[in-house]
């Protein structure tokens, strides 16, 4: 008799929960109907403004840059600058619609969901917070989305055709292409569009209803079982919300398939070049079509494999009767952490549906990683600005122009550098960015831009921890990350760094250069901008406490010198017991002077 009361109970919870369901549906409906224009209006005309109003310059700049560049071969340079003019005319179409879509689906979508979002303390709180909501914090939203957008355009892509721009080194070989492959790669990728794209919008469609009534029966599942995502009370109203929004995922699935086929198809073209054979690359225009469908198999957890043909398109490709490359990556993953089990085997399937579930729940997000970064660039600049290494003239250098390598740069790259050094010393796999948060292959974002930092920064970690630095070396370390340039090794020279071992420095000053060319590509990501403000903004008001509070313990000082008969040793209680000691860490090398002038380390 249990299982029909469970399941009466289950019914009766359903049925409460729709009225809710829909009310607050209606709610955030009205309220996207709301704000949804005028955020569409805010973004639409902000970010429309900005590329009409920077085209030419960004026309201009980018033929000079490439016209400039010793990266590109003649042959290709001169292949660029016929073909650049398309995208750039073109620039301003793409950019200007792709607004105003993203002004409608963020306008319209984030208060409806910011109203199954609301909590409060109590019945009272919680319904004004679900007419709030998603109201102001979605206009103050499109603004931001205004502000990232001008940073990329007016900061990032001028300093991606500044590198591109650069002189390169004596050893390295611009990137060229041979004038007599061109006509074959062209004819290839010509012959890929009209046999790719539809073929491979055609699997899209053919997986759609698989895709959409999988993910239906997954979603019903999970609410009556209230399990996986919707294990909580709280997140009980987001499957309603999810099941009348997963078609239009479905749609927008078959749309990027279809955008995404153009490039699969083009890329013909370089298998034609780099094999150097045309039958690659028309063996390649079959191949696609296989890896796509094996590709959505995966996503849908259907069969392994595809029963389509793919023929091989590279001379030293593996066979298919050999592991995926990702299987085989997995599987050298996992060799790292002992606690995990075993997700995949020969024969059967990559990932169980259960597994995949849990490691998506558990897995980072970028914005937390962002959050790390700066509130840990807030702390440790606070720490610097007391110390020395950090000054009211670099604060205010970075205010009047924009632009201060040594907040902008050293100042996260040193934060880095101490995650790196903590990871080392607790033999972590992966980066210690917290006392309770450590994040290894298992749980960084699924982010590309991120996955490009993450991993050179888990090798810098593992040279790290083969150096064996003790603690002066790593003081040291982190001084000079702040104080020296780290252009030439002769920067290093006179530093006082606590070893005669000239290798061991030589490896140093690379891992901090690295590290600083890391965060020097940080820097073009849209939001670094913005989060870069406002921590030069709080850095500048604590350098402002830090000096009121100087002058007054200096006015204390020569209060109690003229009122006091002995004013040595006024200044010697308030200065210390040892006045003649004077710590130069701000100034010189890794060196501390001692009252009988002696260096030390």
């Amino acid at each position: 008799m249990e299982v029909p009361v469970r399941c009466l109970v289950k019914l009766w919870k359903f049925i409460s929960f729709v009225p809710v369901f829909l009310s607050l549906l209606v709610l955030g409906l009205i309220k996207a109907a709301l704000v949804g224009p005028v955020v569409a209006s805010i973004v639409f005309a902000a970010n429309s403004a900005v590329i009409i109003g920077l085209w030419p310059a960004h026309f201009i700049w980018t033929y000079y840059c490439v016209f400039k560049t010793k990266r590109l071969g003649l042959t290709l340079k001169i292949f660029v600058l016929v073909s650049l003019h398309l995208p750039l005319v073109i620039w301003p179409v793409i950019g200007i619609v792709a607004n105003l879509l993203v002004g409608i689906g963020y306008g319209f979508f984030n208060p409806l969901i910011a109203t199954f979002e609301a909590t409060g303390k109590n019945v009272m709180e919680k319904a004004c917070r679900y007419f709030y909501d998603g109201s102001w914090s979605t206009v103050k939203g499109g603004c931001m989305i205004v502000e990232d957008f001008t940073d990329f355009c007016f900061h990032s892509y001028f300093s991606f055709m500044d590198e591109l721009s650069e002189q390169i080194r004596d050893d390295e070989k611009p990137m060229d292409i041979k004038l007599l492959k061109l006509p074959s790669c062209l004819v290839v990728s010509l012959l890929a569009i009209p046999v790719d794209v539809p073929m491979i919008t055609a699997v899209a469609l053919w997986k759609s209803p698989y895709m959409l009534v999988k993910g239906w029966k997954r979603l019903l599942e999970d609410l009556v079982g209230r399990n996986g995502p919707f294990a909580e009370s709280v997140c009980v109203p987001f499957a309603g919300l999810a099941i009348i929004l997963w078609p239009i995922a479905v749609v927008a699935a078959v749309i990027s398939s279809f955008l995404s086929s153009f490039f699969l198809g083009l890329y013909a073209g370089v298998i034609v070049h780099q094999e150097n054979s045309v039958r690659m690359g028309l063996t390649y225009i079959v191949s696609v079509i296989s890896l796509f469908d094996e590709y959505t198999n995966d996503l849908l957890y259907f069969r392994e494999g595809s029963c389509l043909p793919r023929p091989k398109y590279r001379r030293n490709m593996k066979t298919s009767s050999s592991l995926p490359e990702r299987t085989i990556s997995i599987e050298k993953d996992n060799n790292h952490c002992q606690n995990c089990e075993k997700i995949i085997s020969v024969g059967s399937k990559l990932v169980s549906e259960k597994s995949r579930l849990k490691w998506g729940i558990q897995q980072l997000k970028p914005v937390q990683v962002w959050d790390w970064l700066f509130r840990s660039c807030e702390v440790n600049g606070r720490i610097l600005l007391h110390e020395g290494l950090i000054d009211t003239k670099d604060i205010e250098e970075c205010i009047l122009k924009g632009k201060c390598k040594k907040l902008g740069i050293k100042l996260p790259a040193w934060c880095i550098l101490q995650c790196l050094l903590s990871s080392a010393k607790s033999n972590s796999p992966g980066l210690v960015i917290s006392d309770d948060m450590e994040m290894t292959k298992f749980n960084w974002p699924r982010d590309k831009v991120l996955e490009w930092f993450l991993g050179p920064l888990l090798i810098i970690k593992e040279q790290i921890k083969g150096l064996q630095l003790n603690e002066k070396e790593e003081a040291c370390l982190r001084k000079l990350t702040m104080t020296c340039n780290n252009d030439k090794p002769q920067d290093w020279d006179h530093t006082g760094f606590p070893t005669e071992d000239s290798v061991k420095t030589a490896q140093l000053q690379a891992i901090v250069r690295r590290l600083q060319g890391i965060v020097a590509s940080m820097t073009r990501i849209p939001t670094f901008r913005r989060r870069f403000k406002n921590l030069v903004k709080v850095l500048y008001i604590e350098a402002a406490k830090t000096a009121v509070g100087s002058e007054s313990l200096e006015e204390e000082i020569s209060r109690s010198r003229q009122a006091s008969k002995k004013p040595s040793s006024v200044a010697q209680e308030i200065g210390g017991s040892n006045p003649k000691s004077n710590t130069n860490f701000a100034e010189g090398g890794c060196e501390e002077t001692t009252k009988d002038g002696n260096s030390i380390v």
